[in-house]
C-alpha cells in the first residue's frame, strides 16, 4: 500500500507562489517622481540624439563615401583611408602638433584652477574674494571671436602694450601673430586666461566639503598654513582632481575648432595646424567626407587607449577612478 502524502506536503504543493511586487513598487516609484525623472529626460535626449546616434555615421570611415549615394549607396573600401592617413606627409606633423599643444594645455592649464582656488580659499574678505572671483570668471562669457581680437591687439606691432613695452625697453617690434614660435605659447596663455577662472568653480565646490575640525586639529598640532594645503587640503580633493585629470586624458587630441581657426594664418600652419583645423579645412571645404572620418576614428581610438590607461594607473595608486 502506498504511503500517502502528509498533510504539510499536500499544503506545501498546493501553495501558490506570490506574486512579485518589485514591479509594481518600481513604476509606483517611477509615478511618484515623475517631476525628477522629467528633468532628467532632456539631457538623455540631447546625448542620443548628438551622441549616440551619429556613430553610426562612422562607417563612412570605411567607404568611398559620397553625398549623392549616400551611406547604404556608397562603395565600402575597409581600411583604405586608414593606410593614406598614415602615408600622407604632413599627418606626422600635424599629430605633433595636436599632441605638444594638449601636452602644453595639460601641464600648465590644469594645475592652475587648483592653485587659484587654494589661493582664493585663503582670502578671508568675502567682499573682495567675490570681485576677484567675478573678474576671473568674465573671460569664460567671452566667445573666441572677442578674445582672440583682444589678443592680436594686444600682440599688435604697431599699437600692442607688449611691443610698447618692448620699445619702451630698446627693443625691436617683435610680430607675434606672424612668427611659428609663439604660436603655441600664445594658444596655451590665452586659453589659460580665459578658462582657469571657470575651472576653478569645481575646485571651489570641493574645498567647501573639508570639515574645518581637520584645520582646528592641525592648527593645534602646530601645522602650518603650507603643512595643511600638502596634508588636509589637497589629499580631501584628491577625487576631484584624478576624476578631471582623467576626462582631460581623454580628450587629449580635441582641442577645439575656434581657438585655433581665430589664431591660425598661413605663416604659422607649420607649427599652428591641428587635427581639428585639418577636419574642415580638407573635410568640409574639400569634400573629402570619408578621409577625415576616419582621422576622427582614429582620435577617438587614441583617446579611449589613454583613458583607459590613465584610469587603470590611477585606480592601482590612489584609489581614484571613473570607473
Amino acid at each position: 500500500m502506498a504511503a500517502q502524502p502528509s498533510a504539510a506536503s499536500r499544503t506545501a504543493a498546493n501553495r501558490k507562489p506570490a506574486p512579485s511586487l518589485a514591479v509594481p513598487k518600481k513604476r509606483n516609484y517611477f509615478v511618484k517622481h515623475w517631476p525628477i525623472y522629467s528633468m532628467i529626460l532632456p539631457g538623455l535626449l540631447f546625448f542620443v540624439i548628438f551622441k549616440y546616434i551619429p556613430l553610426g555615421g562612422s562607417v563612412i570611415a570605411f567607404q568611398n563615401y559620397n553625398i549623392f549615394d549616400g551611406v547604404f549607396g556608397s562603395k565600402f573600401v575597409g581600411f583604405k583611408h586608414f593606410e593614406n592617413l598614415f602615408a600622407y606627409p604632413e599627418f606626422y606633423r600635424i599629430f605633433r602638433n595636436t599632441l605638444l599643444i594638449s601636452l602644453y594645455q595639460l601641464v600648465f592649464g590644469f594645475p592652475a584652477p587648483i592653485l587659484l582656488a587654494l589661493l582664493l580659499n585663503e582670502v578671508g574678505k568675502a567682499v573682495f574674494k567675490r570681485t576677484v572671483q567675478t573678474i576671473l570668471y568674465l573671460p569664460h562669457f567671452l566667445s573666441w571671436v572677442i578674445v582672440g581680437g583682444l589678443v592680436i591687439n594686444f600682440l599688435s606691432p604697431s599699437a600692442g602694450l607688449v611691443n610698447d613695452v618692448i620699445e619702451w625697453f630698446g627693443g625691436e617690434p617683435i610680430f607675434f601673430m606672424q612668427e611659428p614660435s609663439y604660436f603655441r605659447t600664445i594658444i596655451v596663455s590665452s586659453g589659460l586666461w580665459k578658462e582657469i577662472g571657470w575651472s576653478t568653480i569645481i575646485y571651489l565646490a570641493a574645498l567647501t566639503g573639508i570639515n574645518p575640525d581637520l584645520y582646528e586639529a592641525a592648527e593645534v598640532d602646530g601645522a602650518g598654513k603650507l603643512r595643511q594645503v600638502f596634508s588636509i587640503t589637497l589629499p580631501s580633493i584628491l577625487p576631484t582632481i584624478m576624476v578631471l585629470l582623467l576626462l582631460r586624458i581623454g580628450n587629449i587630441l580635441d582641442l577645439g575648432f575656434e581657438q585655433i581657426y581665430i589664431f591660425l594664418n598661413p605663416l604659422v600652419t607649420e607649427t599652428g595646424e591641428v587635427f581639428d583645423t585639418y577636419i574642415y579645412r580638407i573635410g568640409l571645404l574639400g569634400g573629402q567626407y570619408s578621409y577625415t572620418t576616419a582621422i576622427g576614428l582614429f582620435k577617438s581610438v587614441i583617446g579611449f587607449v589613454l583613458l583607459v590607461g590613465a584610469n587603470f594607473i590611477s585606480r592601482r595608486t590612489t584609489g581614484n577612478s571613473i570607473y
